[in-house]
């Protein structure tokens, strides 16, 4: 890496540093039964305070969004946890915490290292979701407030979670790194709180069912499960390559171990299943699209963690089930389905502790673990469990309102479809918000099930038969939470198998419920496999079950090697973490003019280009600066607006800007979305043929040219 990658990321990580720093006060009084006292977690909570308040205030209107204000908001947090420390006297910082403390912050700049050096040698911020995902994090760095405008399709706000995309903003600002290097910055830090947060969380559940010692050791488990490990699928490099679009089972393919890996491509293992998308971390951070699934993995991890400490206190705590309702609120604001699934968590936390129970042993028998939990009183139960989730529901909605109440779900959504409806609900077509779909009948095949998540539940079989097979084990509280979490990853990669969330997609119409659900369940399953793993091996040394961990290990294991040498070529050529130098190479000129922009135009202007298809090179202006454009990837704007009827007049709108020969009309469109400036380069030549130039001079002068990029500002 060279001195300046080494500089941005002195630059970016210290601000993260001192936020944690500032939040730990706080944070030590949320986890202080964890013995690190929830140190790596203090940042991710400061982030999403932070980002969280500058949503508040510039959506008020109270405060513009730049760095003064973000500074503002933490200092008066930094006074306020100032108060907290001086209130509970802080604790006393022994060696522990202090080898935890260098040791866990050791663990995050390592990580934010490796992938900065991991993505240099491929960091363009160019192909699949990237365009977008730039689009709207510099569309929100041009927002004095919120909402930030859609890139692609003004004058209205974005109508996606977009709170992911904030926190890297407010990152950006406080930085002062210019976006181009922030976005692949941030890769690597979700990469690094990936291993780090997991890292904590594992080694506290582990420490307390056996020692530190060991707890450190299936921390270290834990993260590089959650981080690296694919799935059995990497099974197929020891076959003959298969049909990707027919898949078998493994065994029926002709064995060729010699030649392994047989043309394996890594992308077939979170696309195995046909018409679905099954993807998990260490794919997402290799492919590094910001999107939200990926940007909510520290507030997801800060979740569970929330959760479990939420499991450990006497009781409902109120203190801990607004945090734990606080950060379900942002969850739903960065990648909705996850908002969901972990309310869904907090409700099997809160049910359980709500029942009242005798001593636990395992007798072998599950149903005399049942027989020992006895309801004292069901009405008792019921008004403390409705009274918990009636505080939830009120807080989440009045938390998430800056948010929702610029945001249609319905535009996105449109209705919950069953999967292999019979014949005659397919005639009414749908009943309330059930929909019944003719031909909508895929399911998984209990082999295809077996590759992706066997690894996984080898390690749960593996705890049932623990927990039965020892008469004097005694069931401990991580016990019953690791069960909750085995409980709900398994419902999570169930339901796809029934029902799907409707969107536009025909062919691939469960795909995304798949790929929120089981993503989901990959993490959490990811800290049960180590926590299982650790607590087997620490009671008994069964020798079989050790040879069957390593061969379920190794495969798993493997894959981010094939991921990270095909994406990256083999890492042979380092090209440093700017994620728009492609342009210098591919558009030149688009390149030249994108830096003129930034430097030159202020604010949010509306400026015309050329409109194109979903994951294509077109819009890369509105992506790159972050100013709106009349029009963006079709698709997209399909989706997020809910029929393709909205953005398709647009599509000859623009067509009409460039290529008609009426000055009325294009002044009337132009007029319409209140245009200021018409962008003329490569793109455009390529896309309309018969661009009319001078018609531009009438309607306005130019204030850039370089080859054949031309920049009009308007003035009608």
């Amino acid at each position: 890496m060279s001195i300046q990658d080494y500089i941005y990321i002195l630059q970016w990580w210290f601000p993260i540093f001192l936020l944690g720093l500032i939040f730990f006060p706080i944070t030590s009084v949320i986890f202080e039964s964890f013995f690190d006292k929830g140190y790596i977690f203090s940042r991710v909570i400061a982030l999403g305070t932070i980002s969280y308040l500058s949503l508040v205030v510039s959506d008020l209107h109270v405060l513009k969004f730049n760095p003064f204000s973000i500074l503002s908001i933490v200092t008066i947090l930094l006074i306020v946890n100032i108060l907290i420390w001086n209130k509970k006297r802080g604790f006393k910082l022994n060696s522990q915490i202090i080898y935890a403390v260098i040791f866990e912050e050791l663990l995050f700049i390592c990580g934010i290292v490796l992938w900065s050096f991991v993505r240099g040698h491929e960091p363009s911020i160019n192909g699949l979701e990237k365009f977008m995902d730039f689009g709207f994090l510099n569309s929100i760095l041009r927002s004095d407030y919120m909402p930030p405008t859609d890139m692609w399709f003004p004058p209205f706000p974005i109508n996606y979670y977009y709170f992911g995309h904030l926190s890297t903003a407010v990152l950006t600002k406080i930085s002062f790194l210019p976006s181009f290097i922030t976005f692949n910055l941030m890769i690597a830090t979700l990469f690094s709180f990936a291993f780090s947060l997991t890292f904590s969380l594992g080694a506290n559940l582990i420490k307390n069912v056996t020692s530190l010692k060991k707890g450190i050791f299936g921390g270290i488990i834990s993260a590089v499960f959650l981080t690296f490990a694919g799935n059995l699928h990497m099974i197929y490099g020891l076959f003959k390559a298969y049909d990707v679009n027919n898949p078998v089972p493994f065994w029926n393919l002709p064995f060729l171990p010699l030649s392994f890996p047989n043309g394996y491509w890594y992308p077939n293992a979170t696309r195995f299943i046909p018409y679905t998308i099954h993807e998990f971390p260490i794919y997402s951070f290799v492919v590094s699209d910001l999107h939200g699934h990926v940007l909510d993995i520290m507030y997801v991890l800060l979740s569970i963690a929330l959760i479990y400490t939420l499991f450990l206190k006497k009781g409902v705590d109120k203190i801990t089930l607004v945090v734990v309702t606080f950060f379900l609120s942002i969850m739903y604001m960065t990648n909705a389905w996850d908002g969901g699934i972990y309310l869904l968590l907090v409700a099997l936390i809160i049910g359980f502790k709500n029942f009242k129970f005798l001593k636990i042993k395992s007798d072998h028998k599950f149903t005399k673990i049942i027989n020992n939990l006895m309801v004292v009183n069901v009405k008792s139960f019921l008004f403390n469990f409705l009274k918990s989730f009636l505080i939830i529901f009120v807080l989440f909605f009045l938390f998430s309102l800056p948010f929702s109440s610029h945001f249609d779900s319905g535009e996105i959504v449109h209705g919950i479809g069953v999967v292999c409806a019979p014949g005659f609900l397919t005639n009414i077509g749908h009943i309330g918000p059930f929909l019944f779909e003719a031909n909508h009948c895929q399911h998984s095949t209990w082999w295809e099930l077996l590759t992706l998540y066997g690894f996984f539940y080898f390690f749960v079989v593996s705890f049932i038969i623990f927990i039965l097979r020892f008469k004097k084990l005694k069931l401990l509280p991580e016990d019953i939470f690791i069960l909750a979490l085995i409980f709900l990853s398994t419902v999570l990669i169930i339901v796809p198998e029934f029902v799907y969330l409707k969107d536009i997609y025909p062919a691939h119409y469960r795909a995304n419920t798949m790929f929120k659900l089981v993503y989901q369940a990959f993490m959490m399953l990811s800290i049960v496999s180590s926590y299982v793993l650790v607590r087997i091996l620490s009671k008994t040394r069964n020798f079989i079950f050790y040879i069957l961990s390593c061969l379920f290990i190794i495969p798993v294991l493997i894959y981010p090697y094939f991921a990270i040498k095909s994406y990256y070529g083999d890492l042979k050529t380092y090209t440093g973490i700017d994620g728009t130098q492609y342009l210098k190479t591919r558009y030149p000129d688009d390149y030249a003019a994108i830096n003129w922009i930034n430097t030159n135009i202020k604010g949010r202007p509306v400026m015309v280009e050329a409109q194109g298809d979903s994951y294509t090179d077109y819009e890369r202006i509105s992506s790159n600066t972050g100013l709106p454009t009349i029009l963006g990837w079709t698709v997209h704007e399909w989706l997020w607006r809910g029929s393709y009827e909205v953005p398709a007049p647009r599509i000859q709108e623009v067509k009409d800007i460039y290529e008609s020969r009426d000055l009325n009309l294009t002044k009337k469109i132009l007029k319409k979305y209140n245009a200021q400036y018409i962008y003329v380069g490569g793109l455009e030549y390529q896309k309309y043929n018969n661009i009319n130039s001078e018609k531009f001079l009438k309607l306005g002068k130019i204030v850039y040219k370089i080859g054949q990029t031309t920049i009009y500002k308007l003035s009608i």
